[in-house]
């Protein structure tokens, strides 16, 4: 499995941008694509996740600004970012899981910077 982000990028806070994660290889082997976020010298948190199904949940700290989706026919999940605030800045992460949440691959990352 390999996946890219792209759609990163900088906004003033109150902005949006589309996050992409798109994958490639044993993509049947996905069942769950996450996406996470990281500051220098923090933890990787979780955002958001979506199932094959499409069943998504949220971190409470996005919740109701972030919608996760997915369009099958071109193999790529988004991570729809709006009401941005300077927390929000991060690299953004995305990976693919198995059902058991075995984790397959890690894309590279793609900067947000939110400024005020």
């Amino acid at each position: 499995v390999h996946l890219v982000e792209s759609g990163g990028g900088r906004v003033q806070a109150g902005g949006s941008l589309r996050l992409s994660c798109a994958a490639s290889g044993s993509i049947a082997s996905i069942n769950r694509t996450g996406w996470y976020r990281q500051a220098p010298g923090k933890q990787r948190e979780w955002v958001a996740t979506i199932s094959s199904g499409g069943s998504t949940n949220y971190a409470d700290s996005v919740k109701g600004r972030f919608t996760i989706s997915r369009d099958n026919a071109k193999n790529t999940v988004f991570l729809q970012m709006n009401s941005l605030k300077p927390e929000d800045t991060d690299v953004y992460y995305c990976n693919g899981q198995t059902r058991g949440g075995f984790v397959l691959a890690w894309g590279q990352g793609t900067q947000v910077t939110v400024s005020s």
